[in-house]
């Protein structure tokens, strides 16, 4: 018995050190041992959504990479706001925050940050119809942002300039829920970064810049300094090598490159392109829509909508052709080249003519194209998600008019968190089906005055000729 006990203790003590050795030693250990890179964001048009053909945005983009080269999975853990992030961050959730974040001074006592991959300004913003403010000093009504944001910091270190400054705090919205709240007029002014302010004015044409109240800032991945710095140096590495191999600058460019060229329907545009572009390809948008049931002019509509008629475009997002489809959607499709007006006008045809069959059959027209289109914008998921909604108010779900009064709710917090699919650019798809009902209606005037061609004559017949 007196020699048992040792022998045993001596097996207990080899187990515990064999356990102690097989345990990750740093962060990076940890997350490739575990298979998971478990990341911390919010839902945005700046940082991360699920679009019509799956996860989208810059932060999405660059966290997937960051996760590929690791070698493991990406799982994004959505929080509701900045607020949000940073308080989850602080407890201990997720490796890292990838979420559209300025790294201030005060978050740094806390956190590391990455360099940055975006430098922004913080902005005043108002809407179009109101008195421009020329200075902070003479802010005459209703200064509202969100809670612990780097806005809030800012506006606090001004109000020693400004003493009378004053402004209410959100603890509920994002930034992007405030944008929109100064477009619907329940608020006079809020702050946004400059980025947010360039990705929402599509959405909200009204929406105006007053001035900037910062110096330009950078935007990085904030990791919390409790934990080693192993994880965090790899993170650094991968931004330094995207910047030297450019692949951050054409990330950026994707998002943003597009924005101070947009431009909502462009009607003199349209109609000088329908007589310059249109003709080229008139035959091939008649073939394919009657191929699949559709309204030739609708199906041109729409390729307009993506493409302006140009074959060769190329989306921020990376969709091409003249129907925009995604290189995964192309391909269930059977499209191989792109680029190609025959296989992409095609193509498109087909994925619309899907859409419209998923409308319930009981939808008539022309609220079935209305909605197919939103689908084919938005993804039918989403669409769903807008028609609940409206059935829930009280609205009618198969009616166009009271859908799209529900679309833009899935990019508002208290809604999407109750839907099935979550997040999504509503505005877009309601701007996406207007701008082609405008082009729709401009092409069926035109087509509807064209004199059609005389019938074909017979032709006389020569009766000194045997062969006739």
């Amino acid at each position: 018995m007196t020699t048992a006990f040792p022998h045993r203790l001596l097996l207990m003590l080899l187990s515990l050190l064999l356990v102690a050795c097989s345990e990750p030693k740093t962060e990076l250990e940890r997350v490739k041992q575990s298979g998971i890179l478990h990341v911390l964001t919010r839902n945005a048009a700046t940082t991360y959504y699920e679009g019509p053909h799956g996860p989208t945005g810059l932060e999405y983009d660059l966290a997937r990479g960051f996760a590929e080269e690791l070698g493991v999975e990406l799982k994004m853990e959505i929080a509701g706001n900045v607020s949000s992030v940073l308080a989850k961050l602080a407890e201990g959730e997720g490796d890292f925050a990838a979420a559209g974040l300025t790294a201030t001074e005060p978050r740094q006592l806390w956190a590391r940050f990455t360099p940055h991959y975006q430098q922004i300004t913080q902005q005043l913003i108002y809407r179009s119809g109101t008195p421009r403010p020329r200075s902070l000093a003479k802010l005459e009504g209703l200064l509202e942002i969100t809670a612990r944001s780097s806005h809030e910091e800012q506006l606090r270190k001004l109000k020693g300039e400004h003493p009378r400054l004053e402004w209410a705090i959100n603890a509920e919205a994002g930034s992007e829920e405030l944008l929109s709240m100064v477009w619907d007029k329940l608020i006079d002014y809020t702050i946004a970064d400059s980025n947010e302010v360039a990705m929402n004015q599509r959405y909200f044409p009204e929406l105006r810049i007053a001035f900037d109240i910062s110096e330009p800032q950078p935007l990085a991945w904030a990791f919390p300094k409790f934990r080693d710095e192993s994880l965090f140096q790899a993170a650094c590495n991968y931004f330094n090598r995207l910047r030297e191999n450019g692949r951050l600058e054409r990330l950026i460019e994707r998002y943003y490159g597009h924005l101070e060229d947009f431009d909502y329907v462009g009607t003199r545009v349209y109609m000088r392109h329908m007589h310059a572009r249109l003709p080229e390809y008139r035959a091939l948008f008649e073939y394919s829509a009657k191929e699949f049931g559709l309204d030739w002019r609708l199906l041109a509509a729409a390729a307009y909508q993506e493409s302006h008629w140009d074959p060769d475009a190329v989306s921020p997002t990376g969709v091409r052709g003249m129907m925009m489809l995604t290189r995964l959607t192309a391909g269930e499709l059977g499209v191989e080249e792109r680029t190609d007006p025959v296989q992409s006008i095609r193509g498109g045809a087909l994925y619309l003519s899907r859409m419209m069959a998923k409308i319930p059959e009981r939808i008539q027209q022309p609220d079935r194209s209305w909605l197919a289109l939103a689908a084919y914008n938005i993804g039918y998921a989403h669409l769903e998600d807008a028609r609940i909604i409206t059935q829930r108010q009280g609205g009618d779900p198969d009616s166009w008019k009271e859908v799209k009064e529900r679309l833009p709710l899935l990019r508002k917090r208290k809604w999407y968190e109750n839907t099935k699919n979550g997040y999504a650019r509503g505005n877009e798809a309601v701007r996406y089906v207007e701008n082609i009902r405008s082009y729709y209606d401009i092409l069926v005037w035109f087509t509807d005055q064209e004199v059609p061609p005389p019938p074909p004559q017979p032709r006389a017949l020569d009766i000194t000729n045997p062969a006739l």
